[in-house]
């Protein structure tokens, strides 16, 4: 245990705290752009209130959300052993190599909010099977305290695949950050990783978008709490003020759905604009551009799905009413993506009673997204956060997580599962099976079978006290 004198106060951190900062590294001086892709750096614009600059020794202490993860190599850890952690799991990401090796991803964890912990860690799964048998081959996980989640899988132009997550102290800090590794041979059961390598601030957990003139569109939240203030859960923790403050963020004005561009091809990135929407705290906003150029966001909003316009490359954004005001959706993730035919894919929840997390149904639309036809369901059960890709032969891979833990919030059991669904555009926009491609509910991952769920049920009912 180590004292720090500050201010005639003694600070005092616990030993699990100080293992969990060692080896101290100091961070790197936050940049406005990132550098090359094996670099590790940290980005972002930094508030430079009191606040966030303590005085005395704490400043040298290494900021543990800036601190690179571990990549751990199938080799080298028991998946077993892994799952003996694993509480929950869910919010997948979804990725397909040119050779049609299929890549998945998701976080997992075991805490009171489940895959929401901050000791949870992100798995990355391949298949060389077109999705029949997956194998775990690689964990990422960070120090301790530090929450790894919310992965996103993404081919670039050049053909390399991107695999980003998230990292916080904590549950939530205020700053967040996006990381990313890369590789240049997904098509191998065993490709070969750039080191860890932060880009910017907040959270991306959607795609990129390119745009035709070859510029990449990074959509990176930062998010907020209910009052538009910093998103940040730390109170939870047995931490002295002076360590709370050194793990705090607040990023001021930077809160909201940022966007950041990379003009040569993701050396760097700059962050140029962000949309403010009201009512949006997770923003888990996705980009398309129109065919007349301007950039149409679609975002996470607490009155349904909000949207917003640029006609500057994103550099500025509208904020304009509702998209589709008036219909009630489920306050979670969905997937916009456009599709090789030039048609939108839309996959997101639609309940007959609203607001529901269940009825998961891909739609397509031909004018821009302001209408959708078909309505192909791919689950009725709990079901969210679907990410997609499509193949070169136009079959569509949309992965999404069903009842995401082991023991669900209203107390009943659950499995756990990752699943994976496998179309075509005309099996959406017949609303039903029509191709041969069609695979729906498929298994990606599971903590528990049917049969466990039932027989954990049937024992909780049994222990139940007569009514």
């Amino acid at each position: 245990m180590k004292c720090f004198a500050m201010n005639s106060h003694v600070l005092i951190l616990s030993v699990t705290v100080l293992a969990a900062m060692a080896p101290a590294v100091v961070a790197a001086e936050p940049q406005a752009t990132a550098a090359p892709p094996a670099s590790t750096v940290s980005s972002g614009r930094e508030s430079t209130s009191e606040k966030q600059q303590p005085s005395g020794n704490v400043a040298a202490l290494p900021d543990l959300g800036l601190q690179p993860p571990r990549l751990i190599p199938a080799a080298d850890y028991t998946p077993d052993v892994e799952k003996s952690s694993r509480g929950s799991q869910g919010v997948p990401a979804i990725e397909r190599a040119a050779n049609g090796r299929l890549w998945a991803a998701w976080y997992t964890g075991r805490g009171k909010r489940g895959v929401e912990s901050p000791f949870s860690y992100v798995v990355l799964a391949t298949s060389g099977d077109d999705g029949t048998s997956w194998t775990e081959k690689l964990v990422i996980r960070a120090r301790k305290y530090v929450h790894t989640y919310d992965p996103c899988l993404w081919n670039d132009p050049e053909g390399r695949m991107w695999f980003f997550w998230a990292q916080s102290a904590g549950l939530q800090d205020g700053r967040m950050g996006v990381w990313a590794v890369v590789t240049e041979n997904s098509g191998e059961e065993n490709p070969r990783w750039t080191e860890p390598r932060r880009i910017a601030n907040g959270v991306m957990l959607n795609k990129p978008t390119v745009l035709a003139n070859g510029a990449w569109l990074l959509p990176a939240g930062l998010w907020r709490d209910n009052t538009g203030l910093p998103n940040i859960a730390l109170d939870r923790y047995d931490l002295s003020p002076y360590t709370k403050e050194m793990l705090e963020h607040d990023l001021g004005e930077e809160r909201g759905s940022n966007v950041y561009r990379s003009q040569d091809n993701g050396k760097t990135f700059e962050r140029i604009g962000q949309a403010r929407i009201p009512g949006t705290r997770v923003d888990e906003h996705m980009i398309v551009e129109r065919r007349d150029g301007s950039l149409w966001m679609l975002l996470r909003n607490i009155r349904g799905i909000a949207q917003s316009v640029s006609t500057d490359g994103g550099r500025t954004w509208s904020s304009g009413p509702l998209y589709r005001e008036g219909r009630k959706y489920a306050n979670k993730r969905f997937f916009l993506r456009r599709l090789k035919s030039g048609a939108l894919l839309l996959v997101r929840n639609n309940a007959p009673e609203g607001g529901q997390r269940t009825h998961l149904t891909a739609f397509v639309s031909d004018d821009e997204g302001q209408s959708w036809l078909g309505g192909l369901l791919l689950d009725e059960r709990e079901s969210s956060y679907p990410d997609g890709t499509e193949a070169e032969d136009g079959t569509i891979y949309v992965i999404y997580d069903h009842q995401r833990y082991t023991r669900n919030r209203d107390g009943k059991p659950g499995v756990g599962s990752v699943l994976l669904a496998r179309f075509t555009e005309a099996d959406v926009r017949a609303g039903k099976k029509v191709s041969a491609t069609l695979r729906l509910q498929t298994d990606v991952t599971r903590l528990k079978t049917e049969a466990e769920v039932s027989q954990s049920a049937a024992e909780s009912d049994a222990a139940s006290p007569e009514q």
